[in-house]
């Protein structure tokens, strides 16, 4: 059965009144808090119509509000109906102090602490109380109540990673982070992140469209032993063999009876307030154990790819920058030709190309494919709409990457559709400029993203431009193409750059309602020997490997050194590329990596 909107809205405000309940908060997580959501977790584009990977919804008795952060604020309003929500920036409006205006003292908000992380619990409650507020778990969820038709979870077997592309067995890493568990003091640490259990296990699944991982939840022990919360079903044959001694598979219904468990016997849990939801950490508490506050201790070990990860990550852009080169082959003379496809069109075609590479599994995010000034929402998607066609004389934006069992891709390319102007060269240029600064730049140890986020926007800024989204975010092998901890913005969380972590350097520019530009690739960081004064220092190494569109860039506003950089990656990227390629397409890169 399709229910509106309306209502949807009307079935939790039911639920609200039922409850003694003033407010309920819908967030875009779901229990495992990870920034992909599977179908049946939808919840917030359920009781809204917003596809976009951030935002918050909050139900009130009478109105609704609907908050989103920069990257959104064109798309929530083409996609929620104003008429039952108000739009709110997220960073500007913070939900909580906003709803703690909106509300008389002694209201009750409710809350599924599943799908909040502890961190918001905590800072939730003291900013309702000081309005004399109470925030409420609820014992279930009334989206889940009030969802008719809401789809069944998928039934895919996992899949089981061989060493020659992991580079240690599951045996090794859990016993090397079950030590540095021990050494935080703990007895065990909660295990959330599904890409962080993915690693320690060397499984991989398709339960999110996009990101390789099984559903579930675990607890690592500090001898290496692990319980995985999960469907049984879903494990592959010869799992046990695979992962080695110490793994215990069992179903996510158990998992409450287990934490509380944790806290029968008195023993001290590591858990990551960011990462862990509120419920198994409240859970595990009020049963007697004791929480220690950390990052989840596989982040970072998994975050600094091995010899071999990185080796693999290699490969899979050479065949992944080969695919990208076809297809921009293909588009000229299309656009030669005369014919102007559709965003959908295009991007199903760079699918294609893709998808006949070795070791190929699926997309590792839904492309970008984003004509004129649909590029202007820098993370636009044509299956929201009508996809448009591509406007002769203008610019296209192409966002895409790959899961290979080998590695995760992922790359933006701006390209001239015809003539671009002048505007859009020098823009365009700006935006290189401040990518070229970032891949250059040599950095001691302990340097974190947000020290270096300034690099990217310098260009953009001394001309009164920026963006607003962040310069780079990590990437895993053959996992989430958005990983933590690390990331480079201006408000970073801190964490260093360290050796074999890659992130990406994607510095853009939009101009709403008229184009977008987006220069990406990914690097990972190296170690190439540089002391100075006993200080380690590190640098970038590229991973990506596609021309810049030279029709794009205005040289007049480059310096030499600039000059010779994109000289240098172009060499580079004929000479990794070419072997794979023939004819019109080895035609094309050559002309596309001409020195300038």
């Amino acid at each position: 059965m399709t229910q509106t909107i309306e209502q949807k809205l009307t079935a939790i405000r039911q639920y609200m009144e039922n409850q003694n309940l003033d407010a309920f908060i819908v967030p875009r997580a779901d229990e495992y808090l990870g920034e992909y959501v599977p179908e049946h977790n939808q919840r917030l584009l359920w009781c809204s119509d917003f596809t976009g990977s951030a935002g918050t919804v909050i139900i009130l008795k009478d109105r609704a509000a609907i908050f989103t952060d920069g990257r959104y604020t064109i798309q929530v309003k083409q996609q929620v109906n104003a008429t039952l929500f108000e739009f709110h920036h997220l960073i500007d409006t913070p939900h909580m102090a906003w709803l703690s205006k909106q509300l008389p003292s002694h209201a009750n908000v409710g809350f599924d602490a599943k799908v909040h992380n502890l961190n918001w619990y905590k800072s939730s409650i003291k900013v309702l109380s000081e309005m004399q507020i109470n925030l409420i778990a609820v014992a279930q969820n009334p989206v889940d109540l009030s969802w008719l038709d809401r789809p069944q979870p998928t039934q895919n077997k996992g899949l089981l990673l061989a060493q020659s592309y992991t580079g240690l067995s599951s045996l090794e890493k859990r016993q090397k982070i079950g030590a540095d568990i021990a050494k935080q003091g703990a007895d065990a640490a909660i295990i959330s992140a599904l890409d962080s259990i993915a690693w320690l296990l060397n499984i991989r699944g398709k339960d999110i469209h996009c990101f390789c991982v099984i559903l579930g939840s675990a607890i690592l022990m500090k001898d290496g032993s692990m319980t995985f919360f999960t469907d049984p079903a879903k494990i592959p044959a010869g799992f046990d063999a695979h992962v080695g001694e110490g793994v215990t598979v069992v179903a996510e219904s158990a998992a409450m009876a287990t934490y509380q468990s944790l806290g029968k016997q008195g023993l001290k849990v590591l858990a990551d307030p960011e990462t862990s939801n509120a419920f198994c950490q409240l859970t595990a508490e009020a049963a007697g154990a004791t929480l220690i506050p950390g990052i989840d201790p596989v982040a970072t070990p998994k975050a600094c790819k091995n010899n071999t990860e990185l080796t693999g990550m290699q490969q899979a852009h050479i065949r992944d920058g080969a695919s990208e080169v076809r297809f921009l082959c293909w588009l000229e003379n299309e656009v030669a030709q005369g014919n102007l496809h559709d965003e959908a069109f295009l991007s199903d075609k760079l699918t294609d190309f893709r998808a006949s590479n070795e070791h190929y599994v699926e997309l590792s995010f839904d492309t970008i494919s984003a004509a004129g000034a649909n590029a202007a929402m820098c993370h636009y998607n044509h299956l929201n709409g009508t996809p448009a066609k591509l406007p002769m004389d203008s610019i296209y934006l192409v966002d895409s990457g790959a899961q290979y069992l080998d590695g995760t891709t992922d790359i933006t390319r701006t390209v001239a559709i015809g003539t671009a102007s002048d505007e859009q060269k020098k823009m365009f240029t700006l935006v290189l400029k401040g990518h070229i600064a970032l891949a250059q730049i040599k950095f001691p140890e302990g340097t974190s993203g947000s020290q270096l986020d300034s690099l990217a926007r310098q260009f953009l800024w001394q001309h009164g431009y920026d963006y607003d989204h962040g310069t780079g975010h990590g990437v895993g092998c053959f996992l989430n193409v958005h990983e933590g901890p690390q990331r480079i913005a201006k408000n970073s969380n801190g964490v260093a750059l360290e050796r074999g972590m890659v992130v990406s350097n994607e510095p853009g520019y939009y101009k709403q309602g008229e184009y977008g530009i987006r220069c990406e690739n990914l690097v990972y960081v190296a170690d190439k020997g540089l002391v100075n004064n006993g200080k380690k220092f590190y640098q970038f190494e590229t991973l990506t490997l596609v021309p810049f569109d030279l029709r794009l860039i205005e040289g007049a506003l480059l310096t030499k050194d600039e000059v010779n950089w994109i000289n240098l990656y172009h060499a580079q990227v004929k000479e990794k590329i070419s072997p794979l390629l023939t004819g019109a397409d080895l035609t094309w890169l050559e002309q596309a990596t001409q020195s300038i």
